[in-house]
C-alpha cells in the first residue's frame, strides 16, 4: 500500500519534476520555456570553479531501463580512505552535459561519491526548443525516470559502497531530488532542492524521513514564492526537518551550472548553505 501511494504522488505530480507551471504538460513547457528565452547551456562561475580536493572521475553504467544500459558520470575524491556518503546529482533541462560533469565534480571534491545520472537518455541540448522537447520526452515516461533513479541509488549503495546516500538538483533536477525523496522515503538521507517544482500534498510529505534544504529565488515566476511557502508550511506542520530559503532578488536558475541566469552572489551561498547541510546530514 505503501508503495502504491508513493507512485501515485508521483505519477499524479509530473510537474514536480521540473520547475514551471503544473496545470498540464503543454503549460508547464510553455512556463520553462519562457525562464530560458534567452538563455543556452554555456559554462558559467558555477560550473567553471574548481573542486576544492582533487577528484577522479569516469562514466559508468548504473542502470538498464526499459532494456536501454543508462550511463552516467561517477566522479569521488582521489585517494580517499575508507567508504564515504554518496551523491545522486540531477541535471538541470538541458541535460547531463560537461558543466553537470564539472558541478558533480565539485560535490565530490567535499567528499562524497557523486553520480550524475541521465533522465535524457543520452541527449543534451544546445538550445531552449531542444531542452523542451528533452524535458517533455522525459515527462512523458515517469516510470522509466523512477526506475532509473531507483537504479542509481542502489548502484551507490553497493557497487560505489556509499554509507549513506543524499539527493541534488537543479530546475528540473530540484524537482526530481524532491521525487527521489519520495520514492524512496525511508532510504534517501539528505535532499537538497535548487528551485525545483514542490507540492503541499501532505500524504506524499509524510513519509519523508530526511532532512530537506529547499533554495529559491524571490523573482523566479516558474516556482512563486507563494507555492513554495505552502510547501513550507505543509512540511512544518508534519514535523519535518527542513530549512528553506528564498533569495530575495534571484531569478530562475540563479546557481544553474549552465546558462546566463548565474548570480554570484546568491549562488555562493546557496553552495555555502549546501555543503554544509550535506556534511551534517551525510557525514557526521
Amino acid at each position: 500500500m505503501k508503495r502504491l501511494l508513493l507512485s501515485s504522488v508521483i505519477a499524479s505530480a509530473l510537474a514536480l519534476a521540473a520547475c514551471g507551471q503544473p496545470s498540464g504538460d503543454e503549460e508547464y513547457a510553455e512556463s520553462m520555456a519562457e525562464e530560458h528565452q534567452d538563455d543556452a547551456p554555456v559554462s558559467n562561475e558555477g560550473s567553471e570553479t574548481a573542486p576544492a580536493t582533487e577528484v577522479v572521475s569516469e562514466d559508468v553504467s548504473y542502470a538498464t531501463v526499459e532494456g536501454t544500459t543508462v550511463t552516467g558520470y561517477l566522479s569521488r575524491p582521489a585517494g580517499a580512505e575508507g567508504p564515504v556518503p554518496g551523491l545522486i546529482v540531477i541535471h538541470e533541462w538541458w541535460g547531463l552535459n560537461d558543466n553537470i560533469r564539472a558541478m558533480t565534480d565539485r560535490l565530490a571534491g567535499e567528499g562524497y561519491i557523486a553520480l550524475a545520472v541521465d533522465l535524457y537518455g543520452g541527449q543534451m541540448a544546445a538550445d531552449p526548443d531542444g531542452a523542451q522537447s528533452l524535458m517533455q520526452a522525459a515527462m512523458q515516461n515517469v516510470p522509466a525516470a523512477e526506475e532509473n533513479l531507483r537504479q542509481a541509488f542502489t548502484y551507490l549503495k553497493e557497487e560505489a559502497g556509499a554509507t549513506r546516500v543524499g539527493t541534488i538538483g537543479w530546475c528540473f533536477g530540484g524537482g526530481w531530488s524532491l521525487n527521489t525523496a519520495l520514492l524512496l522515503p525511508d532510504q534517501v538521507e539528505a535532499t537538497v532542492i535548487y528551485y525545483g517544482r514542490v507540492t503541499d500534498d501532505r500524504a506524499g510529505l509524510a513519509t519523508l524521513q530526511m532532512p530537506i534544504l529547499g533554495l529559491f529565488g524571490g523573482e523566479d515566476q516558474g516556482i512563486p514564492v507563494d507555492s513554495v511557502k505552502v510547501f513550507e508550511e505543509a512540511l512544518d506542520s508534519l514535523g519535518k526537518n527542513a530549512e528553506i530559503h528564498i533569495y530575495e532578488g534571484a531569478d530562475h536558475a540563479f546557481a544553474n551550472p549552465s546558462g546566463m541566469n548565474y548570480q554570484p552572489d546568491a549562488a555562493a551561498d546557496a553552495w555555502q548553505k549546501t555543503v554544509a547541510f550535506l556534511a551534517e546530514h551525510l557525514k557526521s
